[in-house]
């Protein structure tokens, strides 16, 4: 079982800046890649930002140079900085870790963090 709590969304302004937290805990043997996907009411959940093990990133064309992602191998934790934030950023924010137990491969969602980008 690999569980992931995320934090440090909520209401900002525009232009604010935010930064989300996600901690993997459990039965992990490695993790692979981490990110950050986004999904406004009715729309498709997206990729926002992704890290490999190897700090290799990758970022939607919508927020680069606006964001930036990080992490800690230590912890298992995976950082998402948002700043200049703009409306249209508005959506659940989920947590996305693809990894290893010692029995099998797996892939696990956090619980989603509202960010709201508002005046």
């Amino acid at each position: 079982q690999v569980q992931l709590v995320e934090s440090g969304g909520g209401l900002v302004q525009p232009g604010g800046s935010l930064r989300l937290s996600c901690a993997a805990s459990g039965t992990i043997f490695s993790i692979y890649a981490m990110g950050w996907y986004r999904q406004a009411p009715g729309q498709e959940r997206d990729l926002v930002a992704s890290i490999t093990s190897g700090g290799r990133t990758n970022y939607a064309d919508s927020i680069k140079g606006r964001f930036t992602i990080s992490r800690d191998n230590a912890k298992n934790t995976v950082y998402l900085q948002m700043n200049s934030l703009k409306p249209e950023d508005t959506a659940v924010y989920y947590c996305n870790v693809k990894g290893a137990t010692s029995r099998a491969d797996f892939t696990s969602w956090g619980q989603g963090t509202q960010v709201t980008v508002s005046s």
